[in-house]
């Protein structure tokens, strides 16, 4: 795993709106630990990891799943569906 996965996921944090925002962007209805593992998977599997701005966009396109993190803290934004290209 590259550094940059590595120092995300020894310092990722989460709020307590986070977990509901998460199941409410990705329609599932997830524990707060079954998030965190989520969250984790996605990073150690992602396919692309952005940093724009103050954020990062770790994309995971297996998944289809984006998780926004802000790069200063490492806490966890929010969590979307990645749209395949074709079906806008």
């Amino acid at each position: 795993m590259n550094t940059l996965k590595t120092t995300i996921i020894n310092q990722i944090c989460y709020t307590a709106l986070v977990y509901k925002r998460i199941n409410k962007k990705l329609n599932v209805n997830l524990s707060n630990n079954e998030i965190e593992v989520l969250v984790k998977e996605t990073i150690s599997n992602a396919t692309n990891i952005e940093h724009i701005g103050k954020n990062y966009y770790v994309c995971n396109y297996v998944t289809n799943t984006r998780i926004t993190i802000n790069a200063n803290n490492f806490r966890v934004i929010t969590a979307d569906r990645l749209k395949h290209p074709s079906k806008k």
